[in-house]
């Protein structure tokens, strides 16, 4: 038996047609459920009107905005697959994703008309200009009646394509079933006890899994109120969460995010009483940080999950925080966490190995790659490349990366570790840990690190801090101080260009 997907859209406005659904607010553009489903309807019945058929995929590379959540929507009324495109990646890039998916039409903001210029003849574009003025997509929405007949799916059926960065070779497109969203979502929920007056702050890029599906997507599976940044900035995030009339509660943010925060003047004047939920995750969330913002009220839950899970994996509860520091939580509703050693055998309690997730949250695999889909996925679970422990009550602890794991005179480092240790440094405002080359060791550490403004780092300073808190053996031998740290489009720390750019430039 096959259950069938559900217009969460349109079953919202039925059942509660006074609730705002979208607060846009860089514009001041609100929508209600009934509101949000008829726009939702309007793009439906344009894709049909453009040709698109149950099956076909449409793209967006957008900034985040309301156009953002209905043409996603839209999409998935009309039986066609979403595909999510990061701005950030070079034009090249995204041929490569537009070709691969077979998109045949590409919903573009302003921002990216050079790309759709570039790249005219790979599909349709759509302009936007993501704020509700005057557009090519305003006069098409406009020029339809819209539709609220929702095209027959199941739960199997895929709704999403989402890609890699392709950082590491051509990027793979991560199949997302409507079934996976149902599943996370109800998971999430259950999870962060998320209430019918929740109002949720959506400011990471929504063609990330983290930003699309721990704040945006949960608000409107349970008919509550999301507010929407075309992108994030520390100065109007705050702002927002100190707004009473808005009263956020929840929001998600990466690691980077929160650090950004902190460092704003105004910080201590901000109200956090209103906030129930700041989920964090992405990359392992730095203790030190935990421990700065319990001093402001606000419980930091750490998450772990990625885009072959829909987002969910693991979170720690509120209950376990503040002492429970450092775990990312245990399994979530509808997933199931292990860990287990390159031969395949479970770890024991405690014991460092790959992290492994199955359950209903889980993709069947990647767009047109069975080969990378065989290597990944396997007697239902997908194999994640990072290295965790889980202890004898389930929780788990995020270690590293794989690839980002250095092996030292013999032994293993976790940058990661390091890192948390340095982040106490009140001179450090960003710090990231790679493996260098290294004649006698094969690898050693290399601390690249981001002052605060007016302060200086030194080595000797770091060194001094980490003595006694580690083996001699993960004692990083070097430092780089650097402006900024670089970063995808996630917020993610970009080690891989760190391993390429830093060695050259090192002095001990």
């Amino acid at each position: 038996m096959s259950y069938q997907a559900v217009d969460w859209i349109a079953y919202n406005a039925s059942y509660s047609p006074q609730k705002l659904a979208l607060v846009e607010a860089d514009t001041g553009r609100k929508f209600t459920y009934p509101e949000m489903s008829e726009r939702v309807g309007r793009v439906a019945a344009m894709l049909k009107a453009r040709g698109l058929k149950p099956g076909d995929r449409a793209a967006y590379l957008t900034l985040n905005s309301t156009d953002t959540m209905e043409f996603i929507f839209g999409c998935w009324r009309a039986g066609v697959i979403a595909v999510a495109i990061n701005f950030r990646l070079t034009p090249p890039e995204i041929a490569f994703i537009l070709e691969n998916s077979g998109t045949k039409l590409t919903l573009f903001d302003t921002p990216f008309q050079p790309i759709a210029d570039a790249l005219e003849d790979h599909c349709d574009w759509l302009h936007t200009q993501g704020t509700g003025q005057d557009s090519p997509y305003e006069q098409a929405l406009a020029a339809v009646e819209p539709t609220f007949d929702y095209h027959p799916q199941s739960l199997e059926d895929q709704c999403l394509l989402m890609y890699s960065s392709g950082t590491t070779g051509t990027p793979k497109g991560v199949i997302i079933t409507h079934g996976m969203m149902y599943f996370s979502q109800s998971s999430g929920f259950q999870a962060n006890g998320l209430d019918k007056d929740a109002v949720s702050l959506s400011n990471m890029p929504l063609f990330h899994i983290g930003g699309l599906n721990v704040t945006a997507l949960p608000s409107m599976w349970s008919g509550t109120t999301t507010v929407i940044m075309r992108m994030f900035d520390p100065v109007k995030t705050l702002e927002l969460i100190d707004d009473a009339d808005l009263g956020i509660t929840t929001t998600f943010m990466v690691p980077a995010a929160y650090n950004a925060l902190k460092m704003m003047p105004n910080v201590d004047q901000i109200d956090f009483s209103r906030m129930k939920n700041a989920l964090c995750g992405a990359e392992t969330v730095p203790e030190e940080l935990i421990r700065y913002w319990a001093t402001k009220g606000l419980i930091i839950q750490e998450g772990y999950g990625m885009t072959e899970t829909g987002a969910p994996g693991c979170c720690i509860a509120k209950s376990d925080m503040p002492h429970m520091a450092g775990k990312a939580g245990r399994s979530l509703m509808h997933t199931t966490l292990g860990i287990f050693r390159e031969d395949g055998s479970a770890c024991d309690p405690d014991e460092p190995g790959e992290i492994w997730i199955k359950g209903a949250c889980v993709s069947p695999g990647y767009w047109k790659r069975p080969e990378a889909t065989a290597e990944a996925f396997a007697d239902g679970w997908y194999k994640t490349g990072d290295i965790g422990t889980m202890d004898a009550d389930g929780y788990v602890s995020i270690e590293d990366r794989i690839k980002d794991m250095y092996i030292s005179g013999g032994e293993n480092v976790y940058p990661a570790e390091i890192e948390g240790h340095l982040y106490e440094l009140d001179a450090v405002a960003e710090v990231s840990v790679i493996g260098v080359p290294d004649e006698r060791w094969g690898e050693v550490g290399c601390i690249c690190a981001v002052p605060k403004p007016g302060h200086e780092v030194s080595l000797e300073a770091m060194l001094a801090h980490l003595d006694g808190k580690l083996a001699t053996f993960k004692t990083p031998k070097y430092l780089h101080v650097m402006d900024v740290l670089p970063r995808g489009g996630t917020g993610k720390v970009l080690k891989y260009q760190l391993r390429q750019e830093v060695p050259e430039k090192l002095e001990s």
